[in-house]
């Protein structure tokens, strides 16, 4: 999570940006590879092992997740004993899960974006509209196709690998990555998603995490400590009944 990391994040959004805003059939190509209308258009989004590997997906990224929820929960019910895990690493992975696929993608660019998803548009079948990736005047009403909500919560898992040791931090990203993409494919090959509403799930979700690590670890003048926080949940635990 440094000055290199977010480079090439802005240099990413940039060019995908600027690509399929000047050419956005491009998005309609890539979602075209998944549509077969001899087998019913995008067949993925109902077939058995698309449907096991979605599931999977979410549970792997729940999983992530786990350690932070279970450190916290101890804390509470056992407020003497030290965190499981280091307090900073607690408050960056549960703060960032709910901002970057919850609040960024799934309240705000979801909820107001109005582009249609591939399988709704007219070019696959549907009765909608297509919009490219820049445009929110779409048809959808609600839970639309910008910005990509699983894979949001798949690349999220940038922020568990930035508070693995320094020497796993590599193959920690590189695997993150690898598999926001893998869920970002899945859902492309249901008509779910296009291209650039994948890869600005990637990149919305890397801004939050870059920024509350910045505000949690590389900043002085916000920077905190792991005894702050632990102190900090001693004081708010839930009193005993």
């Amino acid at each position: 999570m440094n000055r290199t990391g977010l480079v090439i994040a802005l240099a990413v959004a940039a060019a995908v940006g600027l690509i399929f805003g000047i050419r956005p059939d491009l998005d309609l190509k890539l979602a075209a590879l998944f549509f077969d209308p001899e087998r019913g258009g995008f067949w993925r989004a109902y077939d058995p092992t698309y449907l096991r590997a979605r599931d999977v997906a979410v549970w792997l990224t729940t999983l992530v997740a786990m350690p932070a929820v279970v450190a916290l929960v101890v804390k509470f019910i056992r407020p003497r004993r030290p965190l499981l895990i280091p307090g900073r690493a607690i408050v960056l992975m549960l703060v960032t899960l709910a901002l970057a696929p919850g609040v960024v993608a799934n309240l705000v660019l979801k909820e107001h974006w109005g582009r249609p998803r591939p399988i709704d548009v007219a070019e696959f079948g549907g009765d909608e509209h297509f919009r490219p990736w820049w445009d929110p005047r779409g048809d959808c009403p609600k839970n639309c196709s910008f910005v990509a909500g699983e894979p949001s919560g798949a690349f999220w898992t940038m922020a568990a690998a930035a508070v693995v040791p320094p020497q796993w931090r590599a193959l920690g990203y590189g695997g993150a990555l690898a598999f926001g993409a893998a869920v970002g494919v899945l859902r492309m090959a249901a008509g779910a998603h296009f291209f650039s509403d994948v890869v600005f799930a990637g990149v919305f979700s890397f801004l939050v995490i870059w920024l509350v690590h910045g505000w949690l670890y590389r900043w002085p003048r916000a920077r905190i400590s792991d005894a702050t926080v632990e102190q900090a949940l001693e004081r708010i635990r839930p009193k005993r009944a």
